[in-house]
């Protein structure tokens, strides 16, 4: 069906105070960078709602751009009318039949912003109701006022009257941007852009820092999180990714090399954080964060993840900590990168798995074993060698994967 609004119920602004004015703000600006490509339509910002005028715009295409937009509780969609008792009544018959074809049981509720209309809220309600119980076909309207299946909501203002016969879920969250930014360290697996998504939900602007290590890993996992990247730039109100490139083949031999193949995952994720940290704060980013689940791999044990987490000042967000696979899968499913995240290339955490990691690692053994080399001027150098791309939404990057398989080949 074609509706004529979306009014748009914010999600949870109510909660922040004092600042709730400025949130606001910012959520509408976001809602309205998503809409412009949509030159018909009106946004409208009200006390505690927005209000979409679509003016004959298709609305499920509308509701695919604010399924985008975090701080969205959910999408009222409705039929526009005069604030005139008649034609308010004329309106709600056919929502009301609509509604019960599906055998639902129906009930109206009416909210009167225009306190000079001629009848209260309740007066209203039963009004529409008498009305759509007297011109309906017999037998096909069900009301039922204690529970019913739907309720048909009716807002009367000044100048025109909204009757809203359908509620949708929208993403939720808070308006990226208004918690500050973080640092995703983004494998191209499943989990990372699951964990980013949820970072932004939170109101984080994330980037991502991603290492490689040729010719051990290929071009196509940088492709990997290339598309992936581009998938996760559709939330981000500028509908742009930056991405981090970090060459760390010469720092991951050197740590297979010296420390002893147990230790080698726990030693490696250590490096990682000093780079990524070095990096958050060149960029002035005061949080980072991971995909890591409880109990997944071994690196991802209480143990682990305190032996690794010694390295780093800046906090570290997990938000999948506690989450199933299960779940995870069905995210990745759900904002469209499992089949990304699937492609059978390996990442350099990957490539030189020990057969028996430790899974309970002492922090002393850790220090033992990196002062067996010189790590601190090839972290700097890792640092320093990071390349910056920047993903747009709707413009994918595509890289020459052909032409550098065959070189990596050979070396």
């Amino acid at each position: 069906m074609q509706y004529d609004a979306i009014l748009i119920r914010l999600g949870e602004l109510f909660l922040k105070g004092k600042n709730r004015q400025r949130f606001v703000d910012r959520l509408f600006q976001t809602a309205k960078n998503k809409l412009a490509g949509f030159p018909e339509l009106k946004l409208e910002k009200e006390r505690d709602h927005f209000m979409v005028m679509l003016n004959g715009t298709d609305c499920e295409s509308v509701l695919k751009q604010l399924d985008l937009v975090f701080g969205i509780h959910s999408y009222a969609l409705g039929t526009m009318c005069e604030s005139d008792m008649d034609a308010i009544c004329a309106t709600a018959l056919p929502a009301a039949i609509r509604a019960c074809k599906n055998r639902k049981s129906i009930k109206f509720e009416s909210k009167r912003n225009w306190k000079k209309f001629g009848l209260n809220s309740i007066e209203i309600s039963q009004r529409v109701a008498q009305y759509v119980g007297t011109h309906a076909p017999e037998g096909s309207i069900k009301f039922n006022v204690k529970q019913p299946d739907l309720v048909i909501r009716v807002f009367v203002k000044e100048h025109q009257t909204l009757i809203v016969s359908e509620v949708r879920p929208a993403a939720g969250g808070l308006p990226i941007g208004l918690n500050g930014r973080a640092l995703l360290m983004l494998s191209g697996g499943l989990d990372s852009p699951v964990a980013g998504y949820f970072m932004m939900k939170r109101g984080l602007v994330v980037e991502g820092i991603h290492f490689e290590s040729p010719p051990y890993t290929t071009v196509r996992a940088r492709q990997k999180v290339y598309d992936l990247a581009e998938k996760m730039a559709h939330y981000l109100p500028r509908g742009k990714m930056l991405i981090h490139i970090v060459p760390f083949t010469k720092l991951q031999r050197a740590i297979f090399d010296n420390v002893p193949e147990s230790y080698g995952m726990t030693v490696m994720r250590r490096m990682m954080y000093r780079v990524t940290e070095h990096i958050a704060n060149d960029r002035k980013i005061r949080l980072l964060a991971n995909g890591e689940s409880l109990g997944q791999v071994a690196s991802q044990t209480p143990d682990s993840m305190w032996a690794i987490n010694a390295v780093t000042h800046l906090p570290v967000i997990r938000p999948l900590a506690c989450m199933d696979k299960v779940d995870i899968m069905e995210t990745a499913r759900r904002i469209d990168t499992y089949d990304i995240s699937i492609r059978p290339f390996e990442d350099c955490c990957t490539v030189f798995v020990p057969k028996y990691p430790s899974t309970s690692p002492s922090l002393k053994k850790c220090e033992k074993y990196e002062g067996f080399f010189d790590w601190a001027p090839l972290v700097e150098k890792c640092a320093q060698a990071a390349e910056t791309v920047t993903v747009e939404a709707g413009k994918p990057i595509r890289l020459d994967t052909d032409t550098t398989d065959e070189i990596c080949s050979l070396l």
